[in-house]
């Protein structure tokens, strides 16, 4: 039986941003994202490591993120670096650690075992990167894998490579996966976050894959650049139209129940308790926005 459902916390559009790069760390206390990934892995080269380290401390040292929710993409903790980033994150004023590449329940449970020996917080969740087939194929163990996790993320440009898929508007090739990450995530009450779009130009195909990674079942998209904060917030965020029908089923139930009615229309279609609770969430969402 999946967990308790935890507090509602916007992840509509989450920035990937460079962990050596001040002047963009700095910028982003400025940007609308309900999340920020500093990043010191894929966006850092071997030999800016350590330095990407300290850039990031003096950023969280700073402060001024807000409400943002902070995450730091770290190395494998089996490279060089990956114990002393999760030794900062264990001290850092952040949200969760994002691990690369995860393929076992067992890297998960290795990384928490750490933390915890690093006298981490509580607090301090554990993101996962499904971006390669035995993630993928491994989805289910790792969604279970300890209670520090929180959220599942898509790393669909190295999974497309991985797979040796094309990358294509429709996602087709990557369509399964996704599925099977969804069901993984929600079978554990957890959140998930569909793959960047790498093309910049490509407003139409972004647009259309937010459009597509909600209608999947995702609760927002990793985003590579400022540009796309917009687009996500808007595709993931519930619109005026739902806020209005979400607030026309709470009433409509409550006045069948009070009238000792069993089915209730809205707008010409069946509403039951699935439905209510789907609007509560959506209103619940719209507040969770507001203050954040």
């Amino acid at each position: 039986m999946p967990p308790m459902t935890p507090p509602i916390r916007p992840r509509r559009s989450v920035l990937y941003m460079p962990g050596a790069n001040p002047r963009a760390l700095a910028k982003a206390r400025e940007l609308p994202a309900d999340g920020l990934i500093f990043d010191l892995e894929d966006a850092v080269a071997p030999a800016a490591k350590e330095e990407a380290r300290a850039t990031v401390a003096a950023a969280l040292a700073a402060s001024g993120y807000g409400r943002r929710e902070l995450i730091l993409r770290v190395n494998p903790l089996d490279s060089e670096w990956g114990e002393g980033d999760l030794a900062a994150a264990a001290t850092w004023p952040l949200d969760a650690v994002l691990l690369p590449k995860v393929e076992s329940a067992e890297c998960v449970q290795r990384t928490a075992a750490a933390l915890d020996r690093l006298g981490a917080p509580a607090r301090l969740a554990v993101w996962c990167m499904l971006e390669t087939p035995l993630g993928i194929l491994s989805a289910r163990d790792i969604a279970g894998a300890s209670p520090r996790l929180a959220v599942l993320v898509m790393g669909t440009s190295d999974l497309t490579k991985d797979l040796r898929a094309l990358d294509t508007r429709d996602r087709l090739p990557l369509l399964t996966a996704l599925s099977l990450a969804v069901l993984a995530a929600r079978a554990h009450g957890w959140d998930i976050l569909d793959g960047v779009h790498l093309d910049l130009a490509d407003d139409d195909g972004f647009a259309a894959a937010c459009r597509q990674g909600r209608e999947l079942g995702f609760d927002g998209k990793t985003l590579i650049h400022p540009k796309q904060i917009a687009a996500a917030n808007a595709a993931f965020g519930p619109s005026p139209k739902e806020l209005a029908r979400a607030q026309r089923i709470i009433a409509a139930h409550a006045e069948a129940v009070a009238a000792g009615k069993g089915i209730v229309l809205v707008d010409g279609r069946l509403v039951e308790n699935l439905h209510v609770e789907q609007a509560h969430r959506t209103l619940a969402l719209a507040a969770a926005i507001a203050e954040s």
